[in-house]
């Protein structure tokens, strides 16, 4: 083992600072000499050789024709954009007024043709007989093509209030329902023993569907906005039914965790409306004839038609 000689202090003291020597304690001769060697060597260039005063006369000049071409350049595209503010703004104020429009439309329209139905209904029990007009009543009421009333419960759902960061305004966290989570209601009621569900006044169907386009809920191809409302008529214990769902369990956690607001009510003498009718489509057979030249004398192709004829479908498209 050998002794490390001294450190001659003097010949530290008499050293450049700017000269770093990388030891292996690299950090503690970084702290040590913070200062890179290139700006010593710049400083020590410009003492030695100083601009001219041309070089100097020049620079000031070019500096200010920067900083002023800088400026108008700012100038300019906050004119641009204060400018095209005004018309964004009304643009994006003639689409929300066209969209407004157009749902009212759609309002009076499904008005009307509910009030064209019900006409339909009663001149059609007019022309059947008690029994048989009782009978599609019925059958009108479990598809979801009738209106019905009846007891039953309301299942709400509502999105949480929204927390926006402070510095960028941005929303900050997930705390909205969604579609899936409808889904989740809506299955849950049916398999508790509903008899006829509803999302915020939109029947549900055999055919129904419940999906999500951006950030707009859709049933039926109709948006639909918070809260939401599933409503849906059935037997006593539907509610206990439900509660005990995995469904229910997952949206109670939900509201715990995130914050949605998450009940479920009794209701008494509630009224869904009616679903559109679908527009349906039958797939009719396609006959198309046996070639006429098969090559074999004789050869026949049987069928319902008789000899030589083929009644086989062409894949029953719809």
């Amino acid at each position: 083992m050998t002794a490390t000689p001294p450190r001659d202090k003097d010949k530290d003291k008499g050293r450049d600072p700017s000269a770093r020597v990388y030891a292996p304690d690299f950090l503690t001769e970084l702290f040590r000499n913070p200062l890179d060697p290139g700006y010593a060597d710049a400083a020590a260039r410009r003492a030695a050789a100083p601009p001219s005063r041309a070089r100097r006369v020049l620079a000031r000049p070019v500096g200010l024709v920067v900083l002023l071409v800088i400026g108008f350049l700012f100038a300019v595209a906050y004119r641009e954009t204060v400018a095209e503010e005004p018309g964004r703004a009304k643009a994006r104020a003639g689409l929300v007024a066209e969209i407004k429009q157009r749902e009212a439309e759609t309002d009076r329209l499904t008005a009307r043709a509910d009030q064209l139905r019900e006409e339909v209904s009663r001149q059609r029990d007019a022309a059947l007989s008690g029994s048989q007009a009782s009978r599609l009543r019925n059958l009108e009421a479990g598809t979801g093509l009738g209106r019905v009333r009846g007891d039953g419960v309301v299942v709400r759902l509502a999105d949480a209030p929204r927390d926006q960061d402070a510095v960028t305004g941005a929303d900050a966290g997930p705390s909205r329902v969604l579609y899936s989570d409808l889904q989740k209601v809506a299955n849950a009621l049916w398999a508790a023993g509903a008899e006829a569900v509803a999302v915020n006044g939109q029947r549900l169907t055999a055919t129904s569907t419940i999906r999500q386009a951006g950030e707009a809920i859709l049933v039926d191809y109709r948006p639909v906005t918070g809260p939401y409302e599933v409503a849906a008529i059935g037997p006593g214990s539907m509610r206990d039914r439900f509660d005990d769902s995995e469904a229910a369990a997952l949206m109670r956690y939900v509201a715990r965790t995130n914050g949605l607001a998450f009940g479920v009510k009794d209701a008494d003498k509630l009224t869904l409306p009616a679903a559109p009718e679908p527009r349906l489509r039958y797939a009719e057979p396609s006959v198309s004839p046996s070639p006429s030249g098969s090559g074999v004398a004789g050869s026949t192709s049987p069928g319902p038609s008789g000899p030589g004829t083929s009644s086989s479908p062409s894949g029953g498209g719809r």
